[in-house]
């Protein structure tokens, strides 16, 4: 193994297949992206990007999951709001979340908004979602997404997640996390050697606000989703055992149509709350694609 290829070493012990975990996290990241499905279809786009020489696969549990063989970002179709780039594992959220036409969803942590987009798609463009961002520079590529692929049931607030007012009274709320990011390794390389225990213990903090204040805000027959792009079980499992240990509350089985492994029960001499085994992990061998943790919640009522 390569020294510029050297993986996250405290996660040898849990990631069962670490021989292929460190030969994805090695190779180059693949160019993926999302079919806006209200303005084209797969074949459309797939026949419109064939005349400028870019090839596109579709992923075989979903055709608007497509991985062009070349650059894409800097064409018209892009421009025109044909697609948005994502990452395959990205689209893991907003599977688990399910969200429906005419529902009432919360973006908790939006920006830059490509599950936002994901979200407002699947429900045609129907509905009302919040999609809500506190970082007014991060607001702004969040709007810029949302209005290049042609949304209007979409609209933005500013709060603090944590501080997030009103009573229970989404359909469905994604808590997309702000993280340390330890999945996005093939993108950045300052990650390959994990990220900072300090810096993981602080966003811990942050997350276990945004999912209590989250879950106070679901409505009694919602669906919550936790979601993070890192692999640290301090950010992950042990956010929503926090949760569960506080509210009443249940993990409830995920099933992607694509691998993935369970939740852990315990880390570092810590076990979990009964049924954060039902969490889902995406390593970066599972998609080609970079690394993900996602567990959807109800009210145990």
């Amino acid at each position: 193994m390569t020294t510029s290829a050297r993986p996250l070493e405290r996660y040898r012990a849990m990631i069962e297949d670490w021989d292929a975990f460190a030969a994805a996290v090695s190779r180059p990241l693949p160019i993926d992206a999302r079919v806006n499905a209200l303005r084209a279809s797969p074949d459309e786009l797939r026949e419109r990007l064939a005349a400028r020489g870019t090839t596109l696969e579709s992923a075989s549990w979903d055709p608007c999951a497509v991985r062009a063989s070349r650059p894409i970002a800097r064409t018209l179709e892009h421009w025109l709001g044909l697609f948005y780039l994502q990452e395959r594992v990205q689209a893991a959220p907003v599977l688990a979340l399910d969200p429906q036409p005419e529902e009432q969803v919360l973006d908790l942590c939006a920006a830059p908004g490509g599950k936002t987009v994901d979200i407002a798609i699947r429900m045609r463009n129907t509905g009302s979602i919040l999609a809500n961002e506190p970082n007014g520079r991060r607001q702004q590529a969040l709007l810029t997404n949302v209005n290049r692929l042609g949304l209007w049931n979409v609209t933005a607030t500013e709060y603090r997640g944590q501080d997030f007012p009103g009573p229970a009274a989404f359909d469905r709320i994604l808590v997309d996390a702000p993280c340390s990011a330890e999945g996005t390794l093939r993108k950045h390389a300052s990650l390959r050697d994990g990220a900072a225990p300090a810096a993981i213990a602080r966003l811990a903090r942050l997350q276990r606000m945004l999912l209590l204040r989250a879950f106070d805000l679901l409505a009694p027959r919602g669906t919550l989703v936790y979601s993070t792009c890192t692999f640290a079980p301090e950010e992950n499992e042990a956010v929503v055992s926090h949760l569960l240990e506080r509210r009443d509350a249940r993990v409830v089985a995920f099933a992607p149509p694509f691998a993935h492994v369970s939740g852990v029960p315990q880390w570092a001499g810590e076990r979990y709350e009964a049924g954060v085994e039902r969490c889902v992990r995406i390593y970066p061998h599972h998609l080609d694609s970079g690394g993900g943790f996602v567990a959807r919640i109800e009210r145990s009522a």
